[in-house]
């Protein structure tokens, strides 16, 4: 299951990466293709614009490094400290990466007329598209354990779809990236945070535990045993 997750989000970042690269001109029509026509609708509803440039921030990546390093807070005065540092080493090292991934691609943001909003540093991969994705696969991982039937994990990872969408929209929708860039980041971010609990199964089952699915039960479910009948 780890590896086709890996396989489906692995293999469009990395042609993604390869057609911004290489300045692919099919790529390059569509991705103008679409920030001009979510450009027009954008000057043509400033109400919606207003709305999505609050928005945007509220769910920005500073949102999602908070939450999760509050949560770590709490996980580690659980008793959870392995599953805290999970958490906190899994977002500052997706964060990391995307300042990485930027610096070496360096493209540059949309130049529309009339601009509705702008965003600093270059534009691939969207860090806001990454860490929404970081921050709720991040806290559903989390979360899955206290969850009590099958019906509740699929409506909790269907939440985090939503969002991750929401905000990639967002981003495109203001003119400050391009659609590659958001599907790029929420690549990269899903890409990460299953390469970050892969690794963390391995070290359980290394340690004898029980093997968990994680996608299903959580990172560490036995870390909650006790104070849940999920």
């Amino acid at each position: 299951m780890a590896l086709v997750a890996v396989a489906i989000f692995t293999v469009p970042f990395v042609i993604l990466l390869v057609l911004v690269k290489t300045s692919s001109s099919p790529l390059t029509v569509l991705d103008e293709s679409i920030a001009l026509s979510l450009h027009a609708h954008a000057l043509e509803n400033p109400g919606y614009t207003t709305f999505l440039n609050v928005a945007t921030e509220v769910f920005g990546p500073w949102t999602w490094r908070v939450l999760v390093v509050l949560t770590a807070v709490w996980l580690w005065r659980r008793g959870a400290p392995r599953l805290a540092i999970w958490a906190v080493a899994t977002i500052t090292f997706g964060g990391l990466l995307n300042l990485a991934v930027k610096g070496i691609v360096n493209r540059a943001r949309p130049d529309l007329p009339d601009p509705v909003a702008s965003a600093p540093g270059a534009s691939f991969p969207s860090g806001h598209a990454m860490g929404a994705a970081l921050g709720t696969c991040i806290l559903v991982l989390i979360l899955l354990p206290f969850l009590r039937s099958m019906t509740s994990r699929i409506l909790a990872w269907a939440v985090a779809a939503v969002i991750m969408v929401f905000v990639a929209y967002s981003r495109m929708a203001l003119g400050v990236h391009w659609t590659s860039d958001v599907i790029a980041g929420v690549a990269l971010g899903v890409v990460v945070v299953v390469g970050t609990a892969v690794g963390f199964e391995a070290w359980r089952r290394g340690e004898g535990r029980k093997p968990a699915e994680p996608h299903v039960e959580g990172v560490e479910p036995e870390a909650f045993r006790g104070s849940h009948s999920g």
